[in-house]
């Protein structure tokens, strides 16, 4: 494609870009940056991205650039709206092992269950995956998951020492 052809396709297809990306985010900011991000990334790829095909380059790539930051947007929270009481405990505990046990026998059966194969009986994920008849993908999704609430709930380490 050349610098020409590039050209146009800013012209021909930017504002139609920019109203399908707009309708999903109802975000105009966010709308344009994506835009921008798409003809960028075409840009970087001008050489081998035919002048035919340049559309649907171009509404692929938008969309997703859009799902990449509604999933980055849905990990990030607000400061305002967290609620630091559901993350603290008022007990004292001066044994880190009971402050562990406490906390993993709140996790859900199935997290509790991967959670103790693999961290206190050493099982590999496959290994787990047959015992508990779960894909090697659905046990570590579970381990992750215990493992982030296990941090949430004991906290820092300086905390509880």
């Amino acid at each position: 494609m050349t610098v020409d052809q590039y050209n146009h396709c800013v012209d021909l297809h930017s504002d139609s870009l920019f109203r399908f990306i707009l309708k999903s985010l109802r975000n105009e900011d966010k709308a344009k940056d994506i835009v921008q991000d798409s003809y960028e990334k075409l840009w970087l790829k001008v050489e081998t991205v035919s002048y035919e095909k340049v559309k649907s380059y171009l509404f692929s790539t938008a969309y997703h650039t859009m799902i990449d930051l509604i999933r980055r947007d849905k990990r990030m929270t607000n400061f305002e709206t967290v609620n630091p009481e559901q993350f603290i405990h008022n007990e004292q505990f001066n044994d880190l092992n009971e402050i562990l046990h406490q906390a993993i026998n709140l996790l859900p059966d199935i997290q509790r269950s991967v959670i103790l194969l693999r961290d206190y009986e050493g099982y590999s994920y496959e290994e787990i995956g047959e015992i508990t008849a779960l894909s090697e993908s659905q046990v570590k999704v579970y381990i992750f998951r215990a493992r982030v609430f296990l941090k949430n709930y004991i906290g820092k380490l300086e905390t509880i020492l």
